[in-house]
This record gives C-alpha cells, structure tokens and sequence, in this order.
C-alpha cells in the first residue's frame, strides 16, 4: 500500500460493540489529504452485507478532509459480525486502504426509532426526544440505567409496559442550552442486568444551529506576501435576515462589495490583503459581524503562509 494512501486513513479499525436490532449504527472513517494533489475515491468494497459503505467525498483536494461511512446493517443481520472494507483509490495515483468494523447484533432487543436524532435545532434551547426500547425473552430482564458521557446531555428512563417475556422501556434525552453549537454525533449507553452484554449504545445525533454562522469553517489562504490579495467564497446564514457589518482577522485587511439587503443568507466574496504586520505561518479567527442594534458575530479559522518579500 502506497504510504501516502495509508497515511491519509488515521483510524483504519472500528469495533461497534454490542448493539440492537434497527439501531442505527455507523462510524465515519476520516480521511485527511496531506498530499499535494486531490485524491479520488473510485469506490469501497464490502467483504460482507452487513456493512454498507458510504462515500461521502468522493474527491478531496489537497489539505482537505472527507469521510466514509460504515453503516453496520442491524434490521438484516444477528449475532457477531464483520467486514472489511477496500478503499480503491485512483487519483492522484492507484493505491488501496483496507477498513475494519465488527460488532455484535442482538436478536432479542430493538430499539424505536434506531436513533435519536434532533435533526437542525437552535443552539442556546433545550431540546427533548425519547426512543422505546423493546426486548423480548427472558421475564427477568430490565434496563438497570442509562448513561451519557456528556455533561449537557441529560437521561431518563421509564418502564411502559412489562408481560410474559416481554418489557417495554422509553428512554428520553435532553439537550441543555449549553450544549455546543454545530453537528454531534454521541450516544448513551444502555445498561441491562445480562451478564454477557449488558451494555447497548444508542445512537443521538443532531445539529445545533447558531443564531449566525459562516461556511466554510476552515478558510486556507495558502502562501501569499505583504501586499498580496487573495478571494475566498464565504455563506454565512442566520435564524432573521441581517447585513454583514465587517470581516475581520488579524494580519489582513478584508474588503467586499456593500451588502445592502437583509437576508438569512448572504453569499460573497471576500478579498484578504496580507498588511505586513505578521510573517510565517499564520492560524487565526475569521470574524464577522452583523449590523443593527444587537449584532452578531461568527466566526471562522484562517491559515496563511505570509512570506517576506
């Protein structure tokens, strides 16, 4: 395997655990561009249809990241399974990385929905959805608790209905206002009396939006010298229309067209001139603010290489 290819592949094994049937149960297997070319993800292999992988960027341009998706099949497939996964790559040059998943799938426990996913939410609210656990087997089962890792994601548990052989549980999870903005992924655990498996990930996921934020996230000015001026794209959306007072980041002077309309979204482009004030590598804060009253501010990182002329 070429070194570049593998290099590119940080976490290349990923155990799911113990999960239910029709959880939802993935794993994103990032990728990192250190090349100075874009890389092309021709396609993914699957030793096995129990796992199905997803390309979610199929090219990736140098100094970028991307991901694939391994999506553990839990309403097809019980009991311990496996797959590895071949990554062909044929840009910029042909190489394959090889992927590993495996996990076990119990037939006696099905979560509903697979997930617990918020969706887009605002971020500053507290935001509440439940699941319902159901097992069917032993008279004797129960969930003993549920765990989050997460200071700002709070769980409760509650028995709906127990009969011969059969339980039924919700388990309802709230988001605190003081939960981070942006997109998470993390789970709760479920925690039974078995023996063998007693711990069962839940899967929570969502999106909480600020009332401002600017896309892309990661800006690269690349090498540029005092004087110099370079464009970038930027999309910064919010909850109300709104005018972009300023663009700011410290080292260079930001300077675009007058933005005249409130709306939610406004897409422009940004000139940064290098003023000379910092040399070398540069990593700092993007700032933009709104007008009005109670403006707003998003922010975004920036990297440059300002070389002396």
């Amino acid at each position: 395997m070429a070194n570049w290819a593998e290099s590119a592949f940080p976490v290349k094994n990923h155990q799911f655990g113990t999960v239910a049937v029709a959880s939802k149960t993935e794993f994103s297997f990032p990728i990192t561009n250190t090349t100075t070319n874009t890389i092309h993800i021709q396609t993914v292999r699957a030793s096995c249809g129990c796992t199905t992988p997803i390309v979610e960027t199929p090219y990736i341009a140098p100094g970028q990241s991307g991901s694939i998706v391994a999506r553990f099949n839990t309403d097809t497939f019980r009991g311990k399974r496996g797959a590895t996964l071949t990554v062909v790559i044929d840009q910029p040059t042909y190489a394959e990385v090889r992927l590993q998943v495996d996990g076990y799938i119990r037939q006696d426990m099905v979560f509903h929905p697979g997930a617990i996913d918020f969706g887009k939410r605002n971020h500053g609210e507290s935001h509440k959805l439940s699941a319902n656990i159901m097992y069917a087997g032993r008279d004797d089962w129960s969930v003993v608790e549920v765990l989050s890792n997460k200071p700002w994601m709070s769980v409760e548990m509650k028995q709906e209905s127990r009969g011969v052989q059969k339980v039924t549980y919700s388990v309802s999870v709230t988001l605190d206002p003081s939960a981070p903005a942006g997109y998470f992924q993390d789970e709760v655990i479920v925690v039974t009396n078995d023996r063998t498996m007693p711990r069962v990930p839940l899967r929570v996921s969502g999106d909480l939006q600020s009332a401002l934020s600017i896309s892309p996230q990661s800006i690269a000015i690349g090498s540029i010298k005092p004087g110099e001026t370079v464009e970038r794209q930027l999309v910064v959306r919010g909850r109300e229309p709104f005018l972009i007072e300023s663009v700011e980041v410290k080292g260079f002077d930001v300077t675009f067209a007058p933005i005249t309309q409130a709306k939610t979204t406004h897409i422009f482009m940004a000139k940064f001139t290098a003023n000379g004030d910092l040399l070398g590598q540069q990593s700092g804060n993007v700032s933009v603010k709104t007008g009005g009253s109670t403006p707003l501010v998003a922010t975004a990182m920036m990297t440059a290489q300002v070389r002396d002329k």
